[in-house]
């Protein structure tokens, strides 16, 4: 059964959350907002780092890690509420693979000299990581990379090609799977790395996605030293390495609440534009109906599947279920924002008649890769067929 009740500790939790997105997030709104016009989205701009230096104070730019670690340790329906107050003011909300992957991953499974080196980096801001998972021929079957790690004395030799790296271009650091013993079974014979990306033989080369934007890359190794130390956990297991976690907050709400959201900025757009399609096209409100109503399905199964980690249960099938449904979700709304514009949908940003400086082109063209990156919409499926409804595999 879903809860969608606070208890009394949890809703005084809320409150506090909300008076301090108030008086310190409201403040610097319209700094960052400004600052987001001429940044790639990976840049530490100044009132970036003051507002992280502030959730930092509270230990709230990694609220799941344990307090020893600069977190607030705080229980998963805290992390919930706090994940979606934080959505519902639309506050920029620190994470990604620094914070959501490389942490916890350290935490977990590295050693305190690399707890002391890397966590501080990371919980400031300061430093950018990357993750060198994907490869040509390797996406969706990742266990079948082929870069290689050979050991030479203290360090390990790295040659090979990742793509897909998003941020590689911005990045400090790389996590990085690579094969240390090519006879074992494919699922082990991998190491995980922390590699330097300034270090001698990294090359990275630049992907232009259909909008036109630089979010990802391709990498290059040649003859790349890793010191043994950038070891994350045990030589040729990597592969377990790179499924650890400390944030079991999976639920999506963060993405629940700004697919409602989009979908309402749409709805408004829709009544009072007079780019808008809606007057000549009666039918344009049964879609936006829809819309509205599949965004409210969204956010059903995120209280769903936080109800289950607040007893205890760890979301499987429930999470691919919420990442297939949203990302699918995605691109319907994209398609309907299409609609409501006509022929207006295809100005891009940078011209003074594109509506909403561009947004609805931009995010029409960017949400194909919706149901590609973090998993493909196939492999979503076979995962909630298998676990979820039990059937054999292929």
């Amino acid at each position: 059964m879903v809860d969608f009740n606070d208890t009394a500790e949890e809703a005084a939790f809320r409150a506090e959350v909300r008076e301090f997105l108030e008086t310190e997030y409201e403040p610097l709104r319209a700094g960052i907002r400004k600052e987001a016009r001429t940044s790639d989205g990976f840049e530490l701009t100044p009132t970036r780092r003051t507002w992280f230096r502030t959730l930092s104070d509270r230990g709230w730019v990694a609220p799941a890690w344990p307090e020893e670690y600069g977190g607030a340790g705080l229980p998963v329906k805290q992390q919930f509420i706090f994940n979606e107050e934080t959505a519902e003011r639309r506050a920029l909300r620190p994470g990604g693979i620094a914070i959501g992957m490389v942490g916890p991953t350290i935490i977990t499974i590295g050693t305190e000299d690399q707890r002391a080196d890397h966590l501080p980096g990371i919980l400031s801001g300061e430093v950018v990581w990357c993750q060198g998972y994907s490869e040509p021929g390797a996406g969706s079957d990742l266990a079948s990379l082929e870069t290689r790690a050979v050991k030479d004395g203290d360090d390990y030799i790295v040659n090979g090609q990742k793509i897909w790296t998003s941020g590689a271009h911005r990045a400090d650091w790389m996590i990085l799977l690579a094969r240390t013993d090519p006879d074992a079974p494919k699922h082990k014979g991998i190491t995980y790395f922390m590699l330097d990306m300034h270090a001698p033989g990294v090359q990275v080369q630049p992907l232009v996605n259909m909008a036109d934007t630089h979010e990802f890359n391709e990498v290059f190794f040649e003859d790349v030293r890793i010191p043994a130390k950038n070891v994350l956990g045990e030589e040729n297991r990597g592969w377990y390495g790179a499924v650890t976690t400390l944030d079991f907050e999976r639920s999506s709400i963060g993405s629940a609440v700004g697919m409602r959201q989009n979908v309402e900025a749409l709805i408004d757009f829709a009544k009072s534009s007079d780019q808008s399609a809606l007057g000549r096209r009666e039918s344009l409100r049964n879609e936006l109906a829809d819309r509205y109503i599949e965004a409210q399905g969204a956010m059903m199964m995120s209280y769903r599947i936080i109800t289950m980690q607040d007893q205890g249960l760890i979301p499987n099938y429930e999470a691919s279920m919420s990442k297939l449904y949203s990302m699918e979700l995605n691109q319907r709304v994209a398609t309907t924002s299409m609609h409501v514009l006509g022929l207006h949908g295809q100005i891009r940003g940078g011209d003074d008649r594109a509506a909403k400086y561009g947004r609805y082109n931009y995010g029409y063209m960017r949400s194909v890769a919706n149901t590609i990156e973090g998993g493909t919409s196939e492999i979503q499926r076979n995962i909630i067929a298998t676990r979820g409804l039990g059937l054999p595999r292929a």
